[in-house]
């Protein structure tokens, strides 16, 4: 009987495991992560801490069929070639990444498993549709999601969800590090008792995330996803980066739905949300420099500032806007931030302290459980002006009107920021405009109990525009 290693990477999971299903009808089974620190983008701490979960709820679900998770940490290459010894496969199975640094590390790992006669397959088991699938009529790739999300859906043919399969363990002895000993979790600290509240990492979390969208947010989601305090979004994103459930299983569950007689335009707007995570991937796979460089060339000479106060005050949440806080708190506290409010408080950084979204996207990539190379790039350019099909760099986020619109009793701020929580609606997104009689009487001292604003945002927005002028001139 053959013997296959199947590499559990950003895909883990054992239902629609293309990778894991192939390989299982072939015989044997070794399954595998290895976890390499010494990366081009190393694991944030709220990722490590998901990983560590995710993992442990994998290997449970594996020893459920008989099979040992075998954990390896150092580096990737060198680990995997060192397994594949050990474990005298025949065969090694794999779902395909499409960061550049994956596609690097797996397209050399098939060159040297070819030199030793092993055979490789891998498979698509995290897009709906591949980067070099869907191109223009000049066969070119899309720059602009609309076309771009018209052709994927022209093209249509989801393929349907693979069956979870039967396993057999392989009979083979092999080391395998204790997950506790990768020292993932905060402990000096312990600052994840919001995660711990808010998260179920793992398959069956996902899936448990899944049908409650569906049961109870579905229907209200066209309108209710931009309201932060009410929570419509699906709350997906980190189990979908983490290969926990794929977006074909959904897909088909909320095209299920919509056949059952779901709200056809809710259901068409989640996803076509879930093509702007295709579209990220595909910016990522056709332009490699996306995390670094602006995608618009002419912002490689945007004059942002260099000044870090603004920054230490962003990420604190102590910017004396409360949208913009109650967000940055949100996030460190559970290590996620409803997507309206990433959109308020990147466009916070960039325009109104003019600093740049690399310096954003740095801490996003730390604090989200959700942290995904792709989504988090393309996302910071998307609201900074300088990427793929971007939201204008002259439309400028106004923290007050956005707040009053999206959260217009203070109930997301009042949450987050507590110590506005006594504040009438008609200054809960602008204390500092209260009279002092007001103040008082909410219990609120400025420059004391809350800060006054950083950087007043009508004059900020001038200058921002200012400096967008001088890069379009040239």
């Amino acid at each position: 009987m053959s013997r296959s290693l199947v590499i559990f990477d950003q895909a883990l999971r054992l239902q629609d495991n293309p990778a894991l299903y192939h390989a299982a009808k072939q015989g044997e089974i070794v399954a595998a992560f290895v976890y390499d620190p010494e990366v081009q983008w190393p694991l944030g701490g709220a990722s490590k801490w998901w990983l560590h979960h995710s993992l442990a709820a994998l290997k449970a679900d594996l020893a459920a069929q008989g099979i040992t998770l075998i954990l390896r940490r150092g580096d990737w290459l060198q680990s995997m070639l060192q397994l594949v010894k050990e474990s005298a496969v025949s065969t090694v199975f794999w779902n395909r990444c499409y960061e550049p640094h994956n596609i690097s590390k797996y397209k050399t790992l098939k060159s040297k498993l070819a030199e030793n006669n092993i055979q490789t397959n891998s498979y698509n088991g995290s897009l709906l549709f591949e980067p070099w699938t869907v191109l223009n009529q000049q066969d070119h790739y899309f720059k602009v999601f609309t076309p771009f999300w018209n052709c994927c859906l022209k093209k249509g043919g989801i393929e349907a969800v693979h069956e979870r399969p039967a396993l057999r363990p392989a009979q083979v002895k092999l080391r395998s590090d204790a997950l506790e000993d990768w020292k993932l979790l905060p402990s000096h600290p312990d600052w994840s008792g919001g995660l711990k509240e808010m998260w179920q990492p793992g398959e069956k979390g996902a899936h448990k995330n899944l049908a409650a969208f569906i049961r109870h947010k579905l229907a209200h989601y066209t309108a209710g996803r931009d309201i932060p305090a009410d929570s419509m979004t699906s709350c997906l994103s980190p189990h979908l980066h983490w290969g926990e459930i794929s977006p074909r299983q959904i897909w088909h569950v909320v095209r299920q739905h919509e056949m059952a007689g779901g709200n056809s335009r809710a259901a068409e707007k989640f996803l076509s949300e879930l093509g702007w995570r295709e579209f990220s991937y595909y910016l990522l796979y056709h332009f490699p420099e996306l995390p670094q460089k602006p995608f618009n060339g002419r912002f490689a000479g945007f004059p942002w500032a260099e000044e870090t106060r603004g920054l230490r005050a962003w990420q604190r949440g102590q910017t004396g806007y409360p949208i913009v806080d109650a967000g940055m708190r949100e996030l460190w506290h559970t290590g996620y931030m409803h997507n309206r409010v990433r959109m308020i408080v990147a466009s916070f950084l960039t325009k109104d302290l003019r600093i740049a979204w690399q310096e954003g996207a740095k801490w996003f990539w730390d604090t989200l459980v959700d942290a995904d190379l792709a989504n988090n790039s393309a996302s910071w350019q998307w609201v900074a002006g300088c990427g793929a099909d971007a939201s204008p760099y002259f439309r400028v986020f106004n923290p007050v009107l956005q707040g009053t619109k999206f959260d217009p009793q203070g109930k997301y701020v009042r949450r987050w920021v507590p110590e506005l929580s006594r504040l009438a609606d008609t200054y809960i997104h602008s204390p500092w405009q209260a009279k002092d009689d007001v103040l008082a009487k909410a219990h609120v001292v400025l420059g004391k109990t809350y800060p006054r604003p950083i950087v007043d945002h009508s004059i900020a927005r001038e200058e921002a525009l200012r400096a967008y002028k001088e890069i379009k001139a040239i």
